[in-house]
């Protein structure tokens, strides 16, 4: 397992790190990868709520696309927020219409709900990498982002297993502790200044790095979390078993979910 682990490791580090150096169509293609596999991840793990799978995937997709490429194509002066609005309408309107004329009402609701987080919530989270590696000096960004949860999160899971005592949210996630988490914060925080000082001087102060890597640390464990909760509804161990030794797309980057938006309005609230 370990050596699986590994080998995945050994094969799939480099390949996330040069599409994040190339950027561009690399790095679109890479993360509209990451996007649509953790909605069908998703969609699987809730499967019990019978949600439209084929099309929530195809909303996702086209989601994702149109909030890369409408930021360089749309003349309209729409933003962010706008696009997501009516994306969020059409959603509805569409998933409501397949629901009414279906004729059948029982735990419609339900399909809904399922469907439009999958579909809505997780393309927009993730497109957030796509606008930091766009900012100035964001292939550092983006760098810096990608080491500090790959820290955190090993930091947590070292010391919540040496040390750990205290259970941080046992019904959601059993193995995770206080230590742990707390540990996840200290070297988060200390790993965010040494990166500040050894490639992003030019870009943040040590203070400004310090400042973000907190911010991941909290709420990158956060994201963990909140998947846990969905796996645990929907009693899976894993969200898949697509990186061998790692378990499922979904389970590798959720920590991004919410932390890659607060680290971009974070940004553009320091900078």
């Amino acid at each position: 397992m370990l050596l699986t682990r590994i080998l995945t490791a050994v094969i799939g580090i480099p390949l996330i790190f040069l599409c994040i150096y190339f950027g561009g169509l690399p790095f679109y293609l890479m993360v509209f990868i990451i996007s649509v596999l953790s909605v069908y991840e998703y969609l699987f793990i809730v499967k019990k709520y019978n949600p439209h799978t084929v099309v929530s995937l195809i909303m996702a997709s086209g989601f994702f696309l149109f909030l890369c490429f409408c930021k360089i194509y749309c003349c309209c002066g729409c933003d962010c927020v706008d696009k997501a609005s009516i994306s969020a309408i059409l959603m509805l309107l569409i998933l409501f219409a397949i629901e009414v004329f279906k004729g059948k009402a029982g735990r419609s609701v339900e399909r809904i709900a399922t469907s439009f987080l999958g579909a809505f919530f997780i393309p927009l989270a993730l497109v957030y990498m796509v606008y930091i590696r766009d900012l100035d000096d964001g292939m550092q960004l983006i760098f810096f982002i990608f080491i500090e949860v790959w820290v955190l999160d090993t930091a947590a899971y070292v010391f919540g297993n040496m040390f750990g005592k205290h259970k941080l949210v046992k019904e959601v996630s059993p193995k995770k502790t206080i230590e742990g988490a707390v540990a996840g914060i200290v070297f988060g925080v200390l790993s965010a200044v040494i990166c500040g000082y050894l490639f992003m001087s030019n870009i943040l102060t040590l203070c400004q790095s310090g400042v973000l890597g907190f911010v991941i640390s909290i709420i990158g464990q956060f994201s963990d979390l909140a998947e846990s909760l969905i796996k645990r509804d929907g009693n899976v161990k894993d969200s898949s078993n697509l990186i061998p030794g790692h378990g499922g797309v979904f389970d590798r980057f959720d920590s991004y979910i919410f932390a890659v938006p607060a680290i971009y309005y974070v940004l553009i609230f320091i900078k």
